[in-house]
């Protein structure tokens, strides 16, 4: 029996201030075992043997299968089979340089609140540049799968759940001060460099984005939007159709990667979900439409109030889906921008922030009316 396959309830409640707390959020996280083993991302099998045979001491390398999950493009992300017992479970290896853009710390947090609340898969271990957890079996969803009703009313469902849930290191979650929304947005605007070493990035970066202009959207976006008084929740962030995995009796959703919870505003989380429609080829017409989107927060609101909603909330719901869907693109282009300096993962985040730019100042113009 490998330690810890059932993730110990946090003996922590309500919100976490003071020094002591602190140290038994710490605890809480130090409790976990933590192997001194780095994974190269030139080697990620051998890697990941060292990683899960320090957990499953006695599991046989030759019964093991390993495959490489390769949609990824923060992280290295390997599926460790234990043949004899079919067991799985995920060695994540962190991308050169993520840190400057992820919370890794926060990362942790997450994932033991939401064990704990049977809402993902219980944590391993830790180890010098990754985490092993469990393994969500199941369907991993495709661009079409999310314009299904059926299958999109059970991700509404799920992720009302998600939005109840009550985290561990936040104070009130009610307050916009507590989201992290914006400090992040911030604190990746502020790690643009000046130049890139890239000639060819460079060019980009040079020919088509504006710092002033993204300073200045960014503070115009957090003053707007938080008129809105959108709730803040427990959120995913980043509902990809590739993060949302089904049961194989179809009758729920699974959410997987959790690297970018926090506390932010509800819209964020909707509106972000709402752009992953446009797939892997960013295809926002794929945008769904008002119709679409009302019954979908239809299956939103019943799940989270326990009662239909009215049409007054399913337009309220709308409006603030549809501003913070706009807030969604300056996070990803923002991010982008960072993964262009420290990742040596193969993909071009240049052109993909230029193009999350665009995608914002074309969706303004239609929220807003040309602001």
């Amino acid at each position: 029996m490998p330690p810890l396959t059932k993730t110990p309830q946090p003996n922590l409640s309500g919100p976490l201030n003071g020094s002591t707390n602190y140290q038994s959020l710490e605890s809480l996280i130090h409790s976990y075992p933590y192997l001194d083993v780095e994974v190269s991302s030139s080697n990620l099998f051998e890697g990941a043997w060292k990683v899960v045979s320090s957990i499953f001491t006695t599991w046989k390398q030759e019964d093991i299968k390993f495959h490489q999950c390769k949609d990824g493009i923060t992280n290295q992300l390997v599926k460790v089979t234990h043949t004899p017992n079919n067991m799985s479970v995920l060695v994540r290896a962190y991308g050169k340089g993520s840190e400057l853009i992820i919370d890794r710390k926060q990362e942790l947090i997450n994932i033991i609140t939401l064990s704990s609340q049977n809402l993902c898969p219980p944590l391993y271990a830790r180890f010098v540049n990754g985490l092993v957890y469990g393994f969500i079996d199941g369907t991993v969803s495709t661009v079409e799968d999310m314009f299904d009703s059926r299958k999109a009313n059970l991700i509404a469902t799920r992720l009302a759940r998600w939005h109840k849930v009550k985290p561990l290191g936040d104070s009130d979650p009610n307050s916009h001060e507590n989201t992290k929304l914006w400090s992040t947005m911030r604190k990746w605007l502020q790690s643009v460099p000046s130049r890139y070493e890239d000639p060819k990035t460079q060019e980009t970066f040079a020919k088509s984005v504006s710092m002033q202009k993204l300073d200045d959207e960014l503070n115009f976006l957090e003053k707007t939007l938080n008129r809105l008084n959108s709730p803040i929740v427990f959120s995913h962030n980043d509902l990809l159709y590739g993060n949302i995995i089904y049961s194989n009796n179809m009758e729920s959703a699974s959410f997987i990667d959790y690297e970018y919870g926090m506390m932010a505003p509800r819209g964020f989380d909707i509106g972000n979900h709402f752009n992953e429609y446009a797939g892997f080829e960013c295809d926002y017409n794929n945008y769904p439409d008002k119709s679409y989107q009302i019954k979908w927060f239809e299956w939103y609101l019943t799940a989270s109030q326990g009662s239909a909603p009215s049409s007054e909330e399913l337009e309220a719901l709308y409006q603030e889906v549809d501003h913070y869907s706009l807030a969604s693109h300056l996070y990803w282009g923002l991010w982008a921008l960072c993964q262009a300096m420290v990742s040596d993962i193969d993909f071009s985040y240049m052109d993909y922030a230029v193009m999350r730019f665009a995608e914002y100042e074309k969706r303004k113009s239609e929220v807003f009316g040309g602001v």
